[in-house]
């Protein structure tokens, strides 16, 4: 845990300023919010004075979850509601480290390969029912079933026997889990992996309430049946307009639970909720770009670190972006400092590179560093790489360019910003299309889009979880790009145990996706928002998920 530890302690002090987190990418026209009242849940026989003194925090995810199947909804605009209605084994603590959860006890066999987790005795289901290990089996292979299509599936290769059964190649009983009996679960790894308890903190690895699924597939879709085990419950969801938490009784550590509710608008626009943040209608909202600079010294302006990126991605079978300089060209066409400075205005880093800063090797010095800057503006190489590649592919004329963003005022604006530098420097008209957040997702998915805004936020404290997902086949690629010698980089750096030789194949890694350039960067995330004076106890971690269980509202 040595390395992990030490990035977290990097990340707190290297990351500054602050932006718009990923879940941006399932944007739409924002509806109707119906917000709560201070009598709103008052139960029967409950005084008026007791009803008003329940604690609501009034907060915005933005867009509809994209999913509460632990399994499916893998981005930040589901894993914020999710981290907070389910509890996974372990879970990020104040001090973002991953700590006992539902799991009391944790051993570690002597090689590092086994993980013996037992179940809190106290751990129960918002039914009521106990939490099982059986839970954990059945949630994890319906994680890995073929049938099921996580997008987060690759993140649990690392137990025996999943890869193969996730690619149609194996069986779900090959799959080194197992429950011992109620309350033990073992785990078995295919090598030691130093972040695994941090990775397991992912809601991907939460377990399901088997009974209730097996009666009901359906289970997560409304309110009425979702059953979970986290601080809260999910007691109403009006989709496409918001949703509701009430504070769990069955929840193993309800005591230290302080809200009584959770109140979720839908507000995509950053405007539209700044708003409604003035109006007291929002206790926490994130920055508009264009007041920014009014804000920076406000006392209920946030500052949270944030380990991830905002870039593009290039359909590398669409022309003209089935040439590896054409690629280059854009890329060596956008100005990340022009962006950060004019267009986002939240003082993130420019990108220049597609691993972000926090990541300390085992010789002391910063990753980003280290490997330097491998993508920047520079105009004149712009111009020339395309030259170059047009003459390589024949063109007289470059075929149509189109840049595709989701609906979102902020993604809108870095988009215009690209298509006016691409006619600048490279004398290109690229088009723009705006899609539906949902559809934009899935289409991207079906590699639709030329050339697509995109976002990455760690799952897990380390260089590896963005790097790998640009391997081959990999649901998380979305380019088609596929690189032999890529693939094997990165096979190697998840074997390697020398931590020097793991290191120099990470940052191989980062120079060749840059070389090839099936995706451009434009700058690293940080977590802006203004948060009411009367509002405490918000955990926003630097990968990981918003956590309420500690919040409070006076």
């Amino acid at each position: 845990m040595k390395k992990w530890l030490t990035f977290l302690m990097v990340v707190i002090l290297s990351l500054v300023l602050a932006a718009c987190t990923a879940n941006k990418d399932a944007g739409k026209e924002p509806g109707k919010t119906t917000e709560p009242t201070t009598n709103e849940g008052k139960e029967e026989g409950k005084s008026e004075e007791v009803a008003a003194a329940e604690k609501i925090l009034l907060m915005n995810n933005g867009d509809e979850p994209t999913s509460f199947d632990p399994s499916i909804g893998f981005n930040a605009v589901s894993w914020s509601a999710l981290n907070n209605i389910m509890e996974g084994l372990t879970r990020l603590d104040k001090d973002h480290r991953a700590v006992e959860a539902t799991a009391e006890k944790i051993d570690i066999s002597g090689d590092g390969l086994t993980y013996t987790f037992t179940i809190r005795s106290n751990a129960k289901w918002s039914n009521g029912d106990p939490v099982t290990a059986g839970d954990f089996v059945f949630a994890w292979k319906h994680m890995l079933n073929p049938e099921t299509a996580s997008p987060a599936a690759f993140l649990a290769y690392f137990i025996e026997g999943a890869e193969a059964y996730n690619n149609g190649e194996g069986s779900a009983d090959d799959i080194a889990i197992e429950a011992k009996d109620e309350k033990t679960f073992v785990v078995k790894l295919t090598s030691p992996n130093e972040a695994f308890l941090n990775i397991i903190t992912n809601p991907s690895f939460f377990p399901i309430n088997e009974k209730v699924a097996s009666a009901n597939p359906k289970w997560h879709t409304e309110a009425s049946t979702f059953v979970g085990n986290g601080p809260f419950k999910l007691a109403s969801w009006d989709h496409d307009v918001s949703f509701e938490f009430e504070k769990n009784e069955h929840y193993w550590d309800a005591g230290v639970v302080k809200l009584d509710k959770v109140h979720w608008a839908m507000v995509n626009d950053t405007t539209t909720a700044y708003q409604m943040y003035q109006a007291n209608e929002l206790d926490v909202t994130s920055v508009p770009s264009e007041i920014a600079d009014q804000l920076k010294d406000s006392n209920e302006l946030r500052i949270d670190d944030q380990a991830g990126l905002y870039f593009y991605r290039f359909n590398t079978s669409m022309e003209p972006f089935t040439n590896k300089k054409i690629r280059q060209a854009f890329a060596f066409a956008v100005d990340q400092e022009e962006i950060v400075t004019y267009v986002t205005k939240n003082g993130e880093k420019p990108a220049h590179g597609f691993v972000t800063f926090g990541f300390i090797g085992p010789d002391g010095k910063e990753f980003r560093d280290t490997v330097g800057d491998l993508v920047a503006f520079n105009p004149d190489k712009a111009k020339q790489l395309l030259e170059e590649g047009m003459k390589e592919e024949g063109y007289t004329e470059l075929p149509k360019v189109t840049i595709t963003y989701s609906t979102s005022e902020s993604h809108q604006k870095i988009a215009i910003a690209l298509q006016s530098k691409f006619k600048e420097i490279l004398g290109v008209d690229a088009e723009l299309q705006n899609v539906e957040g949902r559809v934009f997702l899935s289409e991207q998915k079906e590699f639709k889009y030329q050339m697509s805004r995109s976002s990455f936020l760690h799952d897990y404290a380390d260089p590896v979880n963005a790097l790998e997902s640009f391997i081959t086949g990999s649901s998380m690629n979305r380019t088609t790009w596929s690189n032999a010698e890529y693939d094997k980089l990165i096979a190697d750096i998840k074997n390697e145990t020398d931590e020097n030789k793991r290191w120099e194949l990470l940052q191989q890694a980062d120079k060749l996706l840059m070389e090839e350039m099936p995706v451009f960067p434009l700058y690293f995330y940080n977590s802006t928002s203004l948060e009411k004076l009367g509002v405490s106890g918000i955990l926003r971690h630097p990968v990981g998920y918003l956590d309420l269980k500690y919040a409070d509202k006076n």
